[in-house]
């Protein structure tokens, strides 16, 4: 009887760590309403990419692993094929060179997408309104094991032709 009760309130505490790890973890997330307050008021900037991969509002826009932003919207524009992500930048970091570089990065093991930001060396600013000329899109996971496979795909066919010389 008394064994049976340990067992239950083992289970019962188990159970209650595995919500709370649950809850920490949805707080933890890019973009989540339940962590840290949204950025400050600042400038919009905006950047075009050829993939985002799973880029969503409210992501984080990152510099040297600060924040310094974020993602306020994605869309795509039909006449270049390409996304738009436009990104507030806090006002307190008003002098990010205008030919600074915008990535699409991801982050941490469950793989949200940020953008980081990498300085360039213009004496110019960006300010409201500034586009990121400069962009490296996502990187998918996908395409980069279909490139393999077909890489090794190719090899194999190569190496059969040879053997049937």
């Amino acid at each position: 009887m008394k064994n049976e009760r340990s067992l239950e309130i083992g289970t019962g505490l188990f159970v209650l760590l595995g919500f709370a790890a649950l809850l920490f973890l949805t707080t933890q997330l890019p973009g989540s309403r339940l962590g840290v307050a949204s950025s400050s008021a600042g400038y919009a900037v905006t950047a075009r990419f050829d993939n985002v991969g799973d880029l969503r509002p409210g992501a984080p826009v990152s510099m040297a692993g600060v924040r310094v932003g974020q993602v306020t919207g994605v869309v795509f524009d039909s006449s270049d094929y390409k996304a738009v992500v436009t990104m507030s930048i806090d006002k307190g970091y008003n002098r990010i060179p205008d030919d600074s570089w915008a990535n699409v990065e991801t982050a941490g093991l469950l793989g949200a997408k940020y953008v980081g930001l990498d300085a360039g060396g213009s004496e110019t600013y960006l300010a409201a309104g500034s586009q990121i000329e400069n962009t490296q899109s996502a990187m998918v996971l996908e395409k980069l094991i279909n490139r393999l496979f077909s890489a090794f795909a190719d090899r194999g066919s190569d190496s059969k032709e040879e053997g049937s010389k």
